[in-house]
């Protein structure tokens, strides 16, 4: 008895822990998480409840058989007033599961259309997936405040955001779950999602469509801000990478601009344009690297710049040659890039 007690009571709070956090869908942090919360409890709720009903019924059945079994000589007796309450059993189930299976449908659709409603102006921000990363672009009604950035995305608090969402490879998903269900990105086809952060936190996005070897390493972080702080945030976004503060910086900027690095990087104010990969004009201000597998520290894009195929292997990034001075100098560098 003390050890079947000890066990549910390590196992409850263990239980109890996988329904919070950064990203659970039962702790739901925008509307559009709340409606799918409610779904998935109501779902929950009538289907326990028609569980435990047929049990019930089961268990009735087989006491009754039990106790009431017929003679031997008369194995096929009828008895009407029998087959009628039999009949009547079956038909009330048959309507029962006609009106459960349309309410559930009804509710379903009920939940899953508010999650392309939003009322106000939203924020349209274009999410495209490629294997192993997330380019997130914030558009603009004028065309030179578009910025680009990667692998994190940074929302207002109580403002509607609008994914508008793609792929470049294969089919990848997007899910945040305490803010909004899951979405499709799927190639040659454009997807939407909107959601609404309806307070400032981090919550964490995951691919959830297997999408090659580094699937479980496709994830994300949506940063919710107050409204005046995303508005300053966006602002720095759209300046060019600063300026190196040292000779050590400095050596970093010329080994990121002649390396390979340009060909496949962005980094805004130096000769770097490539298109390849990530945009690296303000790495240094995102929370992770190499989509959520590494903390962005000076220490971790030394590790990934040096051997990125050991840190997550078969991703797209080449191993580029470098001297101990030059892997020095480029994560300086890279480290400023606020």
């Amino acid at each position: 008895m003390r050890l079947r007690h000890l066990i549910v009571s390590v196992l409850l709070p263990l239980a109890a822990g996988g329904c919070a956090g950064s990203q659970s869908a039962l702790d739901p942090q925008g509307p559009n998480a709340a409606s799918l919360a409610w779904l998935i409890g109501a779902f929950t709720i009538v289907c326990g409840i028609v569980w435990l009903l047929v049990m019930i019924v089961v268990g009735v059945a087989l006491l009754r058989r039990r106790g009431a079994a017929e003679p031997a000589d008369t194995p096929l007796a009828e008895d009407p007033g029998r087959e009628r309450r039999k009949g009547a059993v079956v038909l009330a189930a048959v309507l029962a599961t006609v009106v459960i299976v349309t309410g559930l449908t009804v509710i379903s659709y009920l939940a899953t259309h508010s999650l392309t409603a939003a009322s106000g102006e939203p924020l349209v921000v274009r999410l495209r997936g490629y294997q192993w990363w997330w380019e997130v672009t914030y558009t603009s009604p004028s065309p030179d405040r578009f910025v680009t950035s990667a692998n994190e995305i940074r929302v207002p608090v109580g403002r509607p955001v609008r994914l508008e969402l793609s792929a470049a490879d294969v089919i990848h998903s997007f899910w945040v779950p305490s803010l909004a269900g899951k979405q499709d990105l799927i190639p040659g086809r454009d997807n939407q999602l909107t959601f609404t952060a309806e307070r400032p936190g981090i919550y964490r996005a995951q691919c959830a469509e297997f999408c090659g070897v580094q699937h479980a390493r496709m994830a994300l972080v949506v940063v919710a801000l107050p409204p005046d702080e995303f508005a300053a945030w966006l602002d720095g976004q759209l300046r060019d990478a600063a300026t190196p503060a040292n000779e050590e910086e400095a050596a970093g900027r010329e080994v990121a601009s002649g390396k390979a690095c340009a060909a496949c990087h962005t980094i805004r104010g130096t000769p770097a344009a490539g298109t390849l990969g990530p945009d690296l004009t303000h790495v240094a201000s995102r929370q992770t690297i190499a989509a959520g597998t590494l903390p962005t520290t000076r220490g971790s894009l030394a590790a990934w710049i040096a051997d990125p195929q050991g840190v997550k292997p078969g991703n797209k990034m080449p191993m580029v040659p470098l001297s101990a001075d030059e892997l020095r100098a480029v994560s300086a560098y890279m480290a400023s890039l606020k």
